[in-house]
């Protein structure tokens, strides 16, 4: 009997039928929606409190199966495969939110909360959550993957939003971090060391919040431009004279296309920005009219407003649907969604000669972006079937990423490491990498915990 199959019969005595052995179940549980090669775990487990999860991880530990963490399958990395089987456990079913705690601005919740979970719980006491990913993704996944999304350029991610831990270590003991206060200078932050290990050093159960207050005025619309390159210009001007813009989205003009077609939103089709300021109602229309006039030097078009909730909700859950939208217009393809993060002083001249490298290899790569902090996707289809196109892809997608680092950026600005960026990270890194290595290898001495992703072996 292998040691995977000993640790499903320990385990099955505890978790009964929320232990799963069936190939679907165990099929879903190791591949993402993207080209990343996927790899079925042994078993996923559905756990429903930390204590669950300190058996399991106690009974692998002692037996050296992998463990892996699994929140709501949204990453695009290839970070939950199991290239070495072991078994999954699922955290979804544990989606208790703990406390809130109005007065402080913040909230405990278990790891299998999602983002719109915790924001409808919110919503009647003025509060929310702003980390915004696009995908309702479980909050303990976010952590584990340093996410991001549209709203960072004023909110920052989830380094600077999380403030404390539940973590069940790789030898199964439990170890809380940071506390509710908003600064410490008490030892090593280990709360930071596991906002985006990305389950490679131990499994997240619990995470304590920043909240928000609700803005008073929320101004959204969305502005055309002439070509990409003036959508960068003008971002990187808003952001350089300081306008607190929320969010500032940037949607090429395949996206538009895709987007009018899946969403049926009817854009001028036109590179385009999408972008939302909170505060007061003085505050917000000084904003929108400071932003609208540095667009018309631009070249921009009319800004149009989406004044009422429904139709700002609308605008984003399009943008937030441009993964699907342009595959939708891709069938028989396979997707490589990617990202990469640059200063924003280069945030023009990276996408552009990206754009460039995409026509010159007659690739079809919609690029959509959080451009407010120089971070920008690449949705790139491919054939498989072809050997040619396969070979240019891989060429385009290494470019992009060398054409960051040589500018100063990041090979992921949100996306996260998993299988898929593993080889980059010594060329963004150098010697950084082995500190890494060192930290995984001295707190998962047998490699248990997520193996095969980010600087894990």
């Amino acid at each position: 009997m292998n040691n995977a199959n000993q640790a499903i019969l320990e385990i099955r005595p505890f978790l009964g039928e929320r232990l799963s052995t069936a190939m679907a179940v165990r099929t879903q549980h190791g591949k993402d929606q993207t080209w990343n090669t996927g790899a079925a775990p042994d078993a996923v487990a559905f756990v429903h409190s930390t204590a669950e999860v300190q058996q399991i991880v106690k009974i692998c530990a002692r037996l050296k199966v992998p463990v892996i963490a699994y929140g709501t399958g949204t990453s695009l990395e290839g970070h939950f495969a199991a290239p070495k089987g072991g078994i999954c456990i699922d955290l979804s079913g544990m989606n208790q939110i703990l406390e809130v705690n109005s007065e402080d601005l913040d909230c405990r919740v278990q790891a299998g909360v999602t983002r719109k979970q915790l924001n409808t719980h919110l919503r009647d006491q003025g509060l929310f959550f702003p980390i915004d990913p696009g995908a309702d993704a479980s909050l303990g996944g976010m952590t584990a993957t340093r996410a991001s999304g549209t709203n960072a350029v004023r909110y920052g991610t989830m380094r600077e939003n999380v403030m404390g831990l539940t973590v069940v270590m790789a030898n199964g003991q439990i170890v809380r971090t940071g506390t509710r206060a908003r600064k410490s200078s008490a030892g090593y932050d280990l709360t930071r060391l596991m906002v985006g290990s990305e389950g490679t050093l131990g499994v997240i159960t619990e995470v304590q919040l920043k909240l928000y207050g609700i803005p008073e005025s929320i101004a959204a619309g969305v502005c055309a431009f002439p070509s990409v390159e003036a959508c960068c210009l003008t971002t990187i001007q808003v952001i350089q004279l300081g306008i607190p813009v929320a969010r500032i989205e940037l949607v090429d003009e395949e996206h538009i296309k895709a987007l009018n077609a899946y969403s049926k939103l009817g854009l001028s089709v036109s590179p385009t920005l999408f972008v939302e300021f909170h505060g007061t109602p003085a505050s917000t229309q000084e904003q929108s009219e400071t932003f609208a006039a540095i667009a018309a030097e631009h070249g921009a078009g009319n800004f149009q407003w989406a004044s009422r909730e429904e139709d700002r909700m609308k605008l984003w859950q399009a943008r937030h649907d441009s993964f699907w939208a342009t595959k939708s217009l891709m069938p028989g393809k396979e997707a490589i969604a990617t990202d990469v993060c640059v200063p924003i002083s280069r945030l023009a001249e990276c996408v552009t000669q990206t754009q460039a490298d995409l026509a010159a290899n007659t690739l079809y790569g919609p690029i959509i972006g959080h451009v407010g902090d120089g971070n920008f996707h690449v949705v790139l289809f491919c054939n498989r079937a072809d050997p040619d196109e396969v070979q240019r892809v891989k060429a385009v997608y290494g470019r992009m990423i060398e054409r960051a680092l040589a500018m100063g950026g990041t090979c992921t600005g949100e996306h996260g490491i998993g299988q898929g960026k593993r080889g980059y990270l010594a060329l963004e890194h150098g010697t950084g990498l082995n500190v890494m290595r060192a930290i995984k290898a001295a707190l998962d001495p047998d490699n248990i915990m997520n193996p095969g992703k980010n600087a894990g072996a």
